[in-house]
């Protein structure tokens, strides 16, 4: 087990509910330009989320454990990190059906957007929250 004082406090909250308040060695998250890593000590930054995997590794439960977030922000002090999502989710409550529909739904949009970059954009955003939702699904 990692010393307590080198670990990270991490938590994810979305809307509905706090999925967890725990410590990790290491938080992989995804911001919107990509994927990060934090470690303890790590500079302080706030970032905008994407659609993807929360890994935690190590800490007081031990091993690694996975949470799909969707959009929303991350806040990241050196001993802390607060994941705010506006979807999160375990990997056991992902509905592989309605999330395929969702990509469905999102390929269809993207095709139908012409020149709107706002239908474009939100098009995009479905896909990304679909393909992430299902890569996390097939992981399980």
């Amino acid at each position: 087990m990692a010393d307590e004082t080198n670990s990270l406090r991490v938590r994810l909250v979305s809307p509905e509910r706090v999925l967890f308040d725990t410590t990790a060695d290491a938080v992989e998250l995804p911001a919107k330009n990509g994927y990060m890593e934090v470690l303890f000590g790590h500079a302080p930054l706030m970032a905008e989320l994407g659609a993807g995997d929360v890994r935690l590794h190590g800490g007081r439960d031990g091993g690694d454990q996975v949470y799909n977030v969707s959009w929303g922000f991350v806040e990241v002090l050196p001993d802390r990190v607060t994941i705010l999502a506006n979807d999160a989710l375990k990997p056991g409550e992902i509905d592989v059906q309605r999330a395929q529909q969702q990509l469905d739904r999102g390929q269809k949009e993207w095709q139908e957007a012409g020149d709107s970059e706002e239908k474009y954009t939100e098009a995009l955003h479905r896909i990304a929250e679909a393909e992430a939702k299902l890569a996390t699904a097939h992981e399980k």
